[in-house]
């Protein structure tokens, strides 16, 4: 394979440095650069438009790049101006061939490409709200995050770590904890450990009708999660919007209403929420 571009001699070439006030965490080592393409290649994930959200100066672009092939494309999307500026300098080769399109630009605001997969070391801060805007997409993606919301993604029912995260990203995704990443291996080094994950899209093994309000009723719950379940439908009508919480609990089954939230299985969410939507409809319908 084609020797890849040195991360240090790119952030010297960018003549920047990393900024953890603006949530600026260059990844600079080598070999998880080099590891985390492989993520995607191992599961036969479609190569041909790769997107990188937060594309810095450009160390993951170049691998992202050799892993499209000549044939495929990658769209970097960046908001620092100076960073875009650099990646259009950097790589223009790829972009003249019509390999690489950078926007620049918020990712939460743009308008994403039609892409096939995506790999990228998120900015930490909008890191949730990003990943929620990728998982409908139902594509694979292979994301880094800090280790502690990475591990809450993953999380298990019956675990500490179990919670609306967990559940909201097992709705779209299996998600898996794929590796552990040191501090060191950033510039400058963040706080806290960073973790990758991979989510390969599927449809869960229940049915929703309101997604929207499914995902609503899940984050109301939790924030009640040392409760039982019949006191969080009662305390969080404000957030889940229900219009009578007491049909809700009156139609409910005991075994559930005794759980707290973090004992619930998706499934068990799901099927709470149908039921919920059934007896009581939400406020202003």
């Amino acid at each position: 394979p084609p020797a890849m571009r040195d991360p240090d001699a790119l952030i010297g070439r960018a003549g920047v440095r990393g900024d953890p006030d603006r949530d600026q965490h260059f990844l600079v080592d080598d070999r998880v650069l080099d590891r985390l393409p492989t993520y995607l290649e191992e599961i036969d994930a479609d190569t041909t438009h790769l997107l990188e959200i937060g594309g810095g100066t450009g160390a993951l672009t170049d691998r992202l790049l050799a892993l499209a092939g000549e044939s495929g494309e990658v769209t970097v999307v960046e908001r620092d101006p100076d960073l875009a500026a650099f990646l259009r300098e950097e790589f223009t080769d790829a972009i003249d061939a019509d390999r690489l399109t950078v926007i620049e630009g918020d990712a939460l605001e743009v308008d994403l490409p039609d892409f096939t997969a995506s790999v990228s070391n998120l900015p930490y801060g909008v890191s949730s709200e990003i990943t929620f805007r990728l998982l409908p997409e139902g594509k694979r993606l292979v994301l880094m995050f800090q280790q502690e919301f990475a591990e809450r993604m993953v999380a298990e029912p019956g675990t500490s770590e179990y919670g609306r995260l967990s559940v909201s990203t097992q709705h779209y995704a299996d998600a898996e904890l794929v590796e552990t990443v040191p501090k060191e291996a950033f510039s400058p080094p963040p706080a806290v450990e960073s973790a990758v994950v991979r989510l390969r899209p599927r449809d869960p093994e229940y049915d929703v009708d309101d997604e929207e309000f499914f995902l609503r009723f899940v984050k109301a719950l939790f924030t009640q999660r040392r409760k039982t379940i019949r006191n969080g439908i009662r305390n969080t009508a404000h957030i889940s919007r229900l219009a009578d919480p007491d049909a809700v609990v009156d139609a409910a089954d005991e075994d559930v209403l005794r759980k707290r939230a973090d004992a619930m299985e998706p499934a068990a969410f799901a099927a709470l929420a149908e039921l919920a939507l059934e007896e009581s409809g939400l406020e202003g319908d």
